[in-house]
């Protein structure tokens, strides 16, 4: 069972499940899929995030595939450009690129196939042509004028034809060119040396193509042209390390997530809040108090990650702990009240003094589908993120989140076709925050998958885009399937919500006090509700938020599972 953001990456996966190739090699030709059909969502210069179950070996591990800051990456250089934020496009906003890297030791590490094989998909699609979709036609006519006068390397990818419209056939054959590279560099040798051939030429050639790019001054988001400061040595650096999860249970499901250099604890988090607040709130995504409670326990644990997540200053294992505890869940789940809520309230954590981060008006920015839309109602250009779930015949996992690198982060690499990503936006210049700019430490990374297990057996996986609000959407997913009954399906279907109370993972770093926004398949009823409690209402459009999608296995009877997202019509699941 495959299931993803988009319906060739589907289809590439089942397509190597049913010519035998196990869950992980079907997960890594889906993510090379993606660069080519989503390109305005993520790409070869980006990173990801992924939890892997391999069925032998009874655990699930974490795929760390987000790149730290290159080493001359800092507060101090930044500061002495004139810099006040990290841009958010242009090559000083790029992490060390790590999707290539990740996907390819998910294929090295448990894959079976060799790695031409699994590119095949990929190489095809970009060389003869995809279907564009409105939304990637919409991204690239927005980026354009910029593409002409500032970034013409763009240009030449993405206006080769002129403006694509939807449903025309949109062509990379400078990434093509390239993974044909990447897979003559695997041939003639064994599957697991040809993959670290294919690494080496990636570290290379190939990084040594993207520094000299990137060092010669472009154009950035804050209007002015500097420099990269990326190095080769930042690509030789460069490790994707497995970790262990955090895993907490709710309602006798366990739920994994990934550390507190991610966002996913805040699912964690809020799931303690809530199961706390339950006792005495419903709970339920489809009343007044439901909305009410679960916007709230949300905005508790954001407030938690701005102030302790990151990676620039080692969180103690006892903190982690702590946020995670029953007694501390409690004690946020008591500052639920009946009216929304227009503070910023982190918890107080022994030993650790929270950062708070500066406030920002959220003057003429939309707050409507921001998860979602890749480009703004206003003609502002928004990147976003795609995702991919995989279980096989055997019960080995795979939930993927890969992101960055999209077409609009920064000018395209002569040759190559794709660009660096921009994941250091969400670095603050300011010492303080346990996610401050630090060289070779990671950003914190909105990118969240998550897996479900039953006494330690993988039950399911399952992922969505939507920068902060992955897990605020995830959440109404777990809620309506573990507590509500509904199928995996009929969640997905359910109107979405999430709030904007919470301080932006992207420029602009814009936080709205009490923002709520939600699908217009709501009850009126229950809006107005909201607004009574103080809640500031934005009704979106009624398919619009979230791109859920999951896949599942019934431990006992090796049932398989899938749901996909019905919004944007590109979502897919499929299985036999």
């Amino acid at each position: 069972m495959a299931a993803s953001t988009h319906w060739m990456a589907t289809g590439a996966a089942q397509s190597v499940l049913e010519r035998g190739g196990n869950a992980f090699d079907a997960a890594v030709a889906a993510g090379f899929v993606l660069h080519v059909v989503e390109p305005h969502l993520n790409g070869p210069g980006g990173d990801l995030v992924a939890l892997i179950a391999p069925a032998d070996r009874g655990r699930v591990e974490v795929v760390v595939g987000q790149g730290p800051a290159p080493r001359g990456a800092s507060i101090e250089a930044f500061t002495a450009m004139g810099i006040s934020e990290v841009p958010a496009a242009g090559a000083l906003a790029a992490a060390v690129p790590a999707a290539v890297e990740s996907w390819l030791s998910i294929l090295e590490e448990h894959g079976t196939w060799h790695l031409a094989d699994v590119l095949a998909y990929a190489i095809d699609y970009a060389r003869n042509g995809i279907p564009c979709s409105p939304k990637l036609a919409g991204v690239i006519e927005t980026m354009a004028p910029h593409f002409r006068e500032h970034w013409p390397t763009s240009a030449e990818v993405w206006l080769a034809d002129g403006i694509p419209s939807e449903g025309h056939l949109i062509r990379n054959r400078a990434y093509a060119s390239l993974l044909d590279e990447l897979a003559a560099a695997s041939s003639a040798t064994s599957r697991t040396e040809g993959i670290r051939r294919a690494r080496e030429l990636w570290r290379g050639p190939i990084a040594r193509s993207i520094v000299s790019f990137a060092s010669r001054p472009h154009r950035h988001s804050d209007g002015r042209d500097h420099a990269g400061v990326i190095t080769a040595h930042d690509f030789a650096e460069l490790t994707v390390p497995r970790e262990e999860p955090l895993v907490r249970n709710f309602h006798g499901v366990e739920v994994v997530k990934a550390g507190f250099w991610s966002s996913g604890p805040v699912l964690l988090q809020a799931l303690g809040i809530l199961e706390s607040a339950g006792q005495t709130r419903r709970i339920d995504p489809s009343t007044v108090e439901g909305i009410h409670t679960i916007t709230e326990a949300m905005k508790l644990a954001m407030a938690d990650r701005d102030a302790y997540y990151g990676d620039a200053r080692a969180l103690p294992e006892t903190v982690a702990e702590y946020l995670l505890s029953p007694d501390y869940c409690a004690r946020r789940a008591g500052l639920i009240s009946d009216e929304a809520s227009g503070d910023f309230r982190p918890g107080t954590v022994p030993g650790c003094r929270p950062f708070i981060p500066p406030v920002s008006e959220p003057d003429g920015v939309p707050t409507i589908g921001t998860g979602e839309p890749t480009v703004s109602r206003d003609g502002e250009t928004r990147g976003d993120t795609c995702h991919v779930d995989v279980v096989d015949r055997w019960g080995n996992f795979v939930s993927a989140t890969p992101s960055g690198g999209w077409l609009q982060s920064s000018p395209a690499i002569p040759g190559l076709g794709f660009c660096l990503g921009t994941r250091l936006q969400m670095t603050w210049l300011d010492p303080t925050s346990p996610s401050a700019l630090t060289p070779g430490r990671r950003p914190r990374t909105t990118l969240s998958p998550t897996m479900l297990s039953s006494a330690g057996t993988p039950v399911a996986a399952l992922g969505t885009p939507g920068g902060d609000q992955q897990d605020q959407w995830q959440l109404l997913y777990l809620l309506r399937t573990v507590v509500g009954g509904y199928t995996p399906q009929e969640a997905i279907d359910a109107p979405m919500f999430h709030t904007t109370a919470i301080t932006s993972s992207f420029w602009p770093r814009m936080r709205s006090e009490r923002g709520l926004v939600i699908e217009d398949r709501v009850d009126p009823e229950v809006l107005d509700g909201l607004r009574e409690r103080g809640h500031d209402v934005a009704v979106s459009s009624g398919w619009s938020l979230g791109r859920l999608s999951m896949v599942g296995r019934d431990p006992l009877s090796g049932m398989l599972s899938g749901a996909a997202n019905p919004r944007g019509g590109l979502g897919y699941a499929a299985g036999r």
